[in-house]
């Protein structure tokens, strides 16, 4: 199950990602706009209302104007300086319309009075600026991260293979004599392309029904940045069940064998061995025997150093029981390795 997942994820990375981060930023957009901070009117008027909601509110302040006086509390309540018509000319309209004489008088005092101060900016006026830049450079980034993912996909397009051409690349085959050694009990064949970024296949040892151990090859060391992997290394392991224990060597390109920081650090990951056509690496357990040869290789070119990166390279793995010759009887048909 585990492996499908990660299968999933490496050949839907991008997609998941996106998904992802859409669905978050939803969520948190609706946490803030719903729960931290939601949407609330200020500075409301009357001509916001509905025209009979509007003219009621008109005469109820009239009426409160004509029972204690104050203007100043009458002005407030209206708002006049945030309507876009003249309230004056509406508190007369209105007045006359319903024959009320405390409208009347509120509108002839407005007249005379003077303009009331405007309030300053509050808090979140001022802030308002500063919010919208945060939220212009938020759409910038996420166009920014976006446009990025959908170039590293048209790369890794670009070199990558279709699933089905990788998958055919990890295969096991029937056996064949290898020079003066007899055909080994099973035997595999794995290539590395550029742009395979999650290449790791691994091989189940089986004897009939019974489970010896597993081998496999993978990216070691990459030099070099950006999209795809540059391979300099590629390691070749087995492990033995009856042994409890995984060997490994590594499979050094020319540059990586000879550069003095790369081989001090590949080496502690075990024995290196020279990378070209017909090299072989030899790995030995209590039962086990694995020979992995270089049947074919090309190295990349670009910037780099030369013989610094494989553009393709091409292993056979054949597998030898020390106890004698194995009746495990193998299949011709292709399968998927165990990623």
């Amino acid at each position: 199950m585990l492996n499908k997942i990660l299968n999933l994820y490496n050949t839907r990375k991008t997609t998941l990602v996106f998904t992802t981060g859409a669905v978050l930023g939803l969520l948190v957009g609706l946490l803030f706009a719903w729960v931290i901070w939601p949407t609330s009117y200020y500075n409301a008027t009357p001509a916001m209302l509905r025209q009979d909601f509007r003219d009621d509110y008109l005469a109820w302040v009239a009426r409160d104007y004509a029972q204690d006086g104050n203007l100043e509390r009458a002005q407030a309540r209206l708002g006049l300086e945030y309507w876009k018509k003249d309230p004056v000319a509406l508190l007369e309209e209105v007045g006359q319309k319903r024959g009320d004489p405390n409208m009347q008088a509120l509108a002839e005092a407005l007249k005379t009075a003077p303009p009331p101060a405007p309030s300053g900016p509050t808090f979140i006026q001022r802030l308002r600026p500063f919010f919208q830049i945060c939220g212009i450079g938020l759409l910038a980034a996420a166009a920014a991260a976006f446009l990025y993912l959908a170039i590293s996909r048209l790369r890794r397009a670009r070199v990558g293979r279709p699933v089905s051409e990788r998958a055919a690349a990890y295969r096991q085959v029937a056996p064949t004599r290898w020079e003066e050694e007899a055909p080994p009990a099973l035997q595999f064949r794995t290539t590395y392309i550029l742009g395979d970024d999650h290449y790791d296949p691994s091989f189940s040892i089986e004897r009939g029904a019974e489970f010896l151990g597993e081998c496999g090859v993978g990216i070691s060391e990459a030099i070099g940045v950006g999209d795809p992997k540059k391979v300099t290394a590629l390691e070749v392991w087995m492990f033995d069940k009856s042994d409890i224990r995984t060997v490994t060597k590594v499979l050094a390109s020319g540059y990586a064998y000879q550069d003095p920081s790369l081989r001090a650090r590949l080496s502690a990951k075990g024995e290196m061995v020279l990378a070209e056509p017909g090299a072989e690496v030899i790995l030995e357990t209590t039962s086990l025997v694995l020979r992995a040869r270089v049947v074919d290789m090309e190295y990349g070119v670009g910037q780099l150093p030369p013989e610094s990166f494989f553009q393709r390279i091409s292993l056979e793995l054949g597998i030898w029981f020390k106890e004698g010759e194995s009746p495990y009887e193998l299949t011709e048909t292709p399968f998927p390795p165990t990623l």
